[in-house]
């Protein structure tokens, strides 16, 4: 067999997420996209596929890592080249080469980088609705649409470090803890854009994330922005279990999987 580590770019907003459902539901993921024209690249012959991350359904990527195992002896520019003509538009192998058999994806990561992008614009140009999140203010704040931004970086600091994200996942019963480790965390400008004048986005570096982890933290910093939320209420959730959710978590369209170090 012969191994592959490939980076990948997609955009998500037609996908189930990455995963492969196997459910036998026509479903589209980006998994399943992928494995499908990668056996036709291998003549139909034994091929299997592991990722870095399990992106959510909507979540866009720029540099997922995969591991592909196939029996083909192919060359790795070739098959980036030979993937890259059969995959749709919105997926593209960026990187390949090959790997150990041992190598694996997620194990194997040092971090993980994820941006959440939202605009604050009173009025939101569409040509961003898959990829940036609309974050207006309610009706008792601003009329320019801005957010207490420096109010959320305040919050930003409160998730580094190691700390138990019950309370800021998705409950999953598979799941041997939910303590996890933040490395940095802040809300950035993003550089000047024609497509709209208050862009943002949360920065966000870790070993590794809960399900849903990054949209919860995300949902409840837009709280606290609108003043729905304090700062000891991100505090205690951090610390005490929290059955019922602080915040709503922010929609999957502004998520964004930048990159992943080894």
């Amino acid at each position: 067999m012969y191994h592959h580590r490939l980076v990948i770019s997609y955009k998500g907003t037609s996908y189930f997420g990455w995963q492969d459902l196997g459910t036998g539901e026509q479903k589209p993921t980006v998994q399943a996209s992928i494995h499908q024209i990668l056996k036709k690249i291998c003549n139909y012959q034994s091929c299997t596929i592991s990722a870095a991350s399990r992106t959510d359904a909507g979540v866009h990527a720029q540099g997922q890592v995969i591991k592909i195992t196939i029996a083909l002896a192919i060359e790795s520019g070739k098959l980036l080249l030979g993937m890259n003509s059969l995959l749709p538009d919105d997926i593209r192998i960026l990187q390949c080469k090959p790997c150990a058999a041992e190598f694996n994806p997620n194990k194997d990561s040092k971090s993980k980088e994820y941006h959440y992008y939202f605009c604050t614009d009173t009025i939101y140009n569409p040509v961003l609705n898959d990829t940036v999140a609309h974050i207006p203010s309610n009706s008792k704040a601003s009329t320019t649409g801005s957010l207490d931004i420096e109010l959320m970086q305040q919050a930003c600091k409160l998730f580094i470090g190691e700390h138990d994200f019950y309370s800021f996942a998705k409950r999953d019963t598979n799941m041997s803890s939910t303590f996890r480790t933040i490395f940095s965390c802040e809300i950035l400008q993003a550089q000047p854009s024609t497509f709209g004048n208050k862009i943002y986005y949360l920065k966000i570096v870790g070993k590794g994330f809960l399900r849903h982890m990054v949209r919860y933290i995300a949902g409840a910093l837009f709280a606290l922005g609108r003043n729905q939320l304090s700062l000891s209420d991100i505090s205690e959730a951090l610390v005490n279990h929290k059955e019922e959710k602080i915040s709503s978590r922010a929609k999957s369209r502004g998520l964004h999987l930048i990159q992943i170090c080894y």
